[in-house]
């Protein structure tokens, strides 16, 4: 058996690397032949997984933040030998893993690593890169591209919450068509999320009923409001109740495609993506992870 391990080495404070030996000693114990890489620069981590879907290996694991594990999924997807994926998160926010049940500590992240159990889980395609957790349109959506390295650092989750309050003051809304499974929705809208997992930005209740394997993206399609009727929204966020609000539309589809006569960026899993119009779609159960 064979296993590559994928290392950010600037993530977890720059404590990844501190954390490679405890990973080699575990999998060497389950029999794997090892091989570690150190990503350098953007893609290098979509790269190495793509190099060990080719040469067959059994496991990646990815060691890195919400960066190092897209750019790794990344990687496999739509690989003709896809191995199965370890994730020991030492990102800011980490929705993939808290929406699996990995631990958020690294030692007890690593300690899965024994585990036998696996799960088979969503990916979605957004038009030619991949995401697992959300896609989101909107004044709110650009707020994580104001966050420094440094912020993020400093203040891990709470730098996107402050920043996302302060696009919070701009109620400013989109024109947005959103095609979805044979259905168009037309109008103006503040905030447009489209989630493949229940934990967002943090949030592990954004999307309750959202599993990792169900087949279909939850859309939520926030409309015009006041100032009031935001403060509401945000609270009903972290209470689970979002699809319930009355300014809120709720709907699940396999396939979507947004646009608008605006030019508006996305956001994807927390990072710049496509301007707008975009295709995305649901690949249920495309990779397989190693969970408790």
């Amino acid at each position: 058996m064979k296993a590559m391990i994928i290392v950010n080495p600037t993530s977890g404070r720059e404590e990844a690397v501190d954390y490679v030996k405890q990973i080699e000693d575990i999998l060497q114990k389950k029999g794997y032949e090892i091989k570690t890489v150190q990503t350098e620069k953007e893609l290098d981590a979509t790269k190495y997984c793509q190099n060990a879907c080719e040469n067959k290996f059994d496991l990646v694991v990815s060691l890195g933040g919400d960066g190092t594990l897209n750019e790794t999924i990344n990687g496999l997807v739509d690989q003709q030998h896809r191995p199965k994926l370890g994730i020991i998160p030492l990102g800011t926010v980490n929705d993939f893993a808290r929406a699996l049940q990995i631990p958020l500590e690294p030692e007890k992240a690593i300690r899965v690593l024994q585990s036998d159990r696996t799960k088979k889980v969503d990916v979605g395609r957004f038009n030619d890169q991949y995401f697992v957790n959300i896609v989101a349109v909107g004044a709110l959506a650009e707020a994580s591209y104001d966050v420094t390295p440094e912020q993020k650092t400093k203040f891990g989750t709470l730098a996107y919450l402050t920043e996302g309050l302060k696009k919070m003051a701009s109620t400013q809304t989109y024109p947005l068509r959103i095609e979805h499974d044979e259905k168009v929705w037309e109008g103006d809208s503040f905030l447009f999320l489209a989630a493949l997992t229940n934990s967002t930005a943090g949030f592990e209740k954004l999307s309750p009923q959202a599993k990792v394997n169900d087949g279909v993206l939850h859309c939520y399609i926030i409309k015009k409001v006041n100032m009031i009727r935001l403060a509401s929204i945000a609270s009903s966020m972290a209470r689970g109740e979002l699809r319930n609000q009355k300014d809120v539309e709720y709907f699940t589809a396999e396939n979507l495609k947004i646009a608008s006569s605006e030019d508006l960026v996305t956001n994807v899993d927390g990072e710049e993506g496509d301007r707008l119009p975009v295709s995305i779609e649901v690949k249920p159960q495309h990779i397989e992870v190693v969970i408790e």
